[in-house]
This record gives structure tokens, C-alpha cells and sequence, in this order.
């Protein structure tokens, strides 16, 4: 049996008849760029968010950066933001002439260190950015806590966390619409994934909102008269429309990937060494990636490989022993559990059109491996 990491095609071929309208609409009317379909996007996702705002952009890279400008996480000011993450939530400060101060995780939960950010805080600190990793939100009340008594702006990096949910004050918001701004990834292996790069920005606040219309068009908000130095990062109108097909569904799609993830659990409980991710009770997950933290990490990838079975490894190595990232000064040791989570962690196929069967498979040869 093969087991492909990730397929969209599957999807595509159930729905096929939705996709190819979507696109066809699009490719009638000619609308391309932030065409009608944008806005319909932005605001269902604002509804199904609860979000105030949503705005549609090229990547979640792209929305990163916009962020990260328009908060002021530039020119020497500091940021929080964890070493094990994907390169674009550090290299969005890193670009500007911000200062990206680094920040170890948890080993249990895979989710930043709150309390070690925290002591990290100093005169020149600006703002947090919680990256909400693989199945479930940073502490988001402990995030917010933190910021509340700093003065601090809270950037949420929910690429990877479309349908999670924090407990914050007293209620469960979802991940994105808690902090300053939000952003989503619609990369197309994501939760809610485009046929290429998209993105979306998430705000309660007005002004904010207006300032990251206006960024994502050169800064403009009136065709060639241009108010801030901006970016051209508008999303694609094609993309809008397949990702609305999918917004139908999202739902029952976060549904699949609950169920699939049970079972891994249940077929890879008892197997001598591995560990699965915990999830905290303030938290409700959604599995966007299926981790499982394992001894001979490598030697079981070499196996899962040799047996057609897809896997990916998030993240081979922290930031701060990444050469760009040199500059800041950190060596090997510095950030022990990131460093020790890096050799151990191992994804395995997830997305909502898997079978039990191939499931099954992948269980089984992972305890083959350690028998």
C-alpha cells in the first residue's frame, strides 16, 4: 500500500464538479484581482472567525510581514516569538530591522514558553508572537496576561490554526481573532487549504483594518495616491472562490482529521518511547499536522519511506541554529527542548480524505519498527 503524505487530488476528484464551476465563474467574468470573490471570502471567514474584519492576502508570509509593519516591529524593537516555528514568524520581525528575541517551548505541549518569554521582556519589547503549532493555540491567557501588563502588541501567527480554539477570559475565542491582528496560512496542505498560496489578516480593530486594506494595495487607497510605503499582496480571485468551496465543508473537514487522529492514537498507544503531543484544557485542537516524538526518529523515517509511507519532519532545525539567523548570537544548548524536540519529531499522513485503512497500515509498520 502507498500512503501519500498529503493529496489534494482526492478532494478535488469528490468535488469536482464545485471546483471546476468556482474557477469557470471566475474565468468568465475576468474579475482577477480582488474581484468579487475576494470579498464574498472575507466575509464569510469573518463570520465562521468571528472576527470583526478579514482580510484577504497572497500568502500567509506576505501577512506576516504587513503585520509585523503596521504593529511597529521594526527598526531595533524587540519581539518574542518561539525558535521552533516555520522561518516566516521570525524573518517578518527579522526583515524590518526588528530584533527577534527568541524563546524556547514546552516539551509536553510543543507550544511556546510563556513564562520564559516573560522573563525575556525589556524596555525595548514591543510586542508577542504566539505561533499556534500543529494541533493547538499557544496560552493564549497567559499570552494576553503577559501583553496586558507590558503594554505589549499581540501578533497571532494561526497559520497552522484555522478551528482552534483558546479558553480567554472566560470564553472560547478562536485562534487569530484574540490578539492585535491575526493571520492564516491557506497554503494547500493546511486546514483549510487554497490551490496555491493565499492568505487572510483578522482584526476587531477599525483603524487596524483600514491601514491593512491599504497596505495590501501599495499602500493606497485611492488608485495611484499612496498613503504608507505598502505591499502588493491581494488575493488571488481564483483562490478566493475554490477556497469558499471549501469554507462549505471546513467543518466536517476538521471533523475527518479529529476521528483520523483518534485512531492513530488508539493503534500507536503501548509502543515503547513514543509520545503524542498533550493537549492543555484550555485548548481545543484541530489537527492540521499529527506529531508523534520518537527515539531513532530517522531510522524510522528511513522505514516509513521504504514502505511508500509519507511523512515530513516539523522542524528539523530550530532558528537559532539557522545560518541567517547567526547574528543574534545563540549557539547549540541555548534552547535545550526545541533542540531535543527537533531530533524527535516525526508528522504522519493527515487530511480528511485518509482511509482507516491506510491508517491502519502506517501503525502497523511503525510497530513493526520498534518490535
Amino acid at each position: 500500500m502507498k500512503v501519500p503524505f498529503y493529496d489534494s487530488t482526492r478532494e478535488y476528484r469528490a468535488r469536482k464538479a464545485e471546483f471546476d464551476a468556482a474557477v469557470q465563474g471566475v474565468m468568465s467574468r475576468g474579475d482577477f484581482i480582488l474581484g468579487g470573490e475576494v470579498a464574498e471570502f472575507e466575509k464569510e471567514a469573518a463570520a465562521w472567525l468571528g472576527a470583526k474584519h478579514a482580510i484577504a492576502v497572497a500568502s500567509g508570509s506576505d501577512a506576516l510581514v504587513i503585520a509585523s509593519d503596521i504593529l511597529g516591529f521594526r527598526d531595533g524593537a524587540e519581539v518574542l516569538t518561539p525558535t521552533f516555528t516555520f522561518f516566516a514568524s521570525t524573518s517578518c520581525v527579522a526583515r524590518l530591522g526588528g530584533k527577534p528575541v527568541l524563546v524556547d517551548m514546552d516539551e509536553e505541549t510543543l507550544d511556546m514558553d510563556v513564562a520564559q518569554a516573560a522573563a525575556k521582556v525589556t524596555d525595548k519589547t514591543k510586542g508577542i508572537i504566539p505561533v499556534h503549532l500543529f494541533l493547538q493555540p499557544t496560552p493564549m491567557q497567559a499570552v494576553m496576561d503577559l501583553a496586558r501588563k507590558h503594554g505589549l502588541k499581540v501578533l497571532e501567527d494561526a497559520a497552522e490554526a484555522w478551528g482552534m480554539k483558546s479558553l480567554v477570559d472566560g470564553a472560547w475565542l478562536k485562534s487569530g481573532t484574540i490578539g492585535d491582528i491575526g493571520i492564516y496560512s491557506f497554503f494547500p496542505t493546511k486546514t483549510l487549504g487554497a490551490y496555491g498560496d493565499a492568505g487572510l489578516m483578522t482584526t476587531d480593530d477599525d483603524g487596524l483594518a483600514k491601514k491593512i486594506r491599504s497596505y495590501r494595495v501599495h499602500g493606497s487607497s485611492v488608485k495611484y495616491q499612496h498613503d504608507y510605503i505598502g505591499y502588493n499582496s491581494r488575493l488571488d480571485t481564483l483562490q478566493a472562490a475554490i477556497l469558499r468551496v471549501k469554507l462549505r465543508t471546513t467543518d466536517e473537514s476538521i471533523d475527518a482529521r479529529a476521528r483520523h487522529a483518534k485512531r492513530y492514537t488508539e493503534r500507536l498507544s503501548g509502543i515503547p518511547g513514543l509520545r503524542i503531543p498533550k493537549v492543555r484544557s484550555d485548548a481545543r485542537e484541530v489537527y492540521y499536522v499529527y506529531n508523534i516524538l520518537v527515539p531513532n526518529r530517522d531510522g524510522l523515517a528511513a522505514r516509513l519511506k521504504e514502505k511508500e509511507i509519507g511523512w515530513s519532519i516539523y522542524y528539523p532545525k530550530p532558528l537559532h541554529l539557522q545560518k541567517c539567523f547567526e547574528y543574534l548570537g545563540h549557539k547549540e544548548g541555548d534552547f535545550p527542548v526545541a533542540e531535543k524536540i527537533s531530533k524527535e519529531i516525526l508528522a504522519l499522513p493527515m487530511y480528511p480524505e485518509l482511509t482507516e485503512e491506510e491508517i491502519d497500515y502506517v501503525c502497523d509498520e511503525i510497530k513493526v519498527f520498534y518490535q
